[in-house]
């Protein structure tokens, strides 16, 4: 596509436990594991008249877990009556069910009529934040600008103190934050970093990692 070679691997579509026998099932799951560990990009196509499935949710999971760039193909759009509203409401259902992924991006398309098929091109942008580093000093900048807007939590009377913050790797973006006690970094402070700093590095359609350590404050 526009003189660049992409290989997609197709998994050969995922059925739900009653339409098919359970040994078929697990090696349909196996072979979807296999294709998400070789991939950049995980397209998780999710049929528009069926709405995201057991199975969609669990290959989108497991894309996760991975660190893969996600993005959700609603396929079939072109069979979905459509008012003013529908984008944003199924965009919603979609946000709702996946919502361990809430920085995949969403694309509706109709493989059969080509409809916005042209937007898959997001998988270079995809690919591109997956891949993305963050200069220390830039980052150690938002971070504190972070840590003066909301205080970082306290526990008896100990708070938590940053030191800094560094990025070790891509294939997702990993970060390492080093902190005076890890016990006190909760999981909705994580969570709260991690949105200040896609608020400035986009990182679109990518899982971010973050690591806390500890050190000793003169160390």
């Amino acid at each position: 596509y526009d003189g660049k070679e992409y290989i997609f691997i197709d998994t050969a579509g995922l059925r739900r436990k009653n339409k098919i026998k359970e040994d078929i099932e697990r090696y349909s799951i196996i072979r979807a594991v296999s294709a998400v560990e070789r991939a950049d990009v995980v397209i998780v196509v999710i049929d528009a008249t069926e709405g995201v499935t057991e199975q969609d949710a669990k290959i989108a999971g497991i894309a996760h877990e991975r660190g893969k760039g996600i993005i959700i193909a609603v396929n079939k759009w072109d069979a979905i009556e459509k008012d003013n509203n529908t984008v944003k409401q199924h965009t919603e259902k979609i946000r709702q069910i996946l919502s361990f992924i809430p920085y995949a991006e969403i694309l509706f398309i109709s493989a059969k009529s080509g409809q916005r098929l042209n937007k898959i091109e997001l998988i270079d942008v995809v690919i591109e934040n997956n891949s993305m580093r963050v200069a220390t000093g830039v980052l150690n900048e938002i971070v504190t600008e972070a840590v003066a807007m909301q205080q970082p939590p306290t526990d008896k009377g100990k708070r938590l103190k940053i030191y800094y913050v560094t990025q070790v790797s891509v294939k997702p973006p990993t970060f390492v934050i080093f902190v005076n006690d890890k016990n006190l970094m909760h999981f909705s402070y994580t969570r709260y970093l991690e949105n200040r700093i896609r608020d400035t590095f986009g990182f679109r359609g990518t899982a971010l990692k973050f690591i806390t350590r500890e050190r000793k404050e003169n160390e």
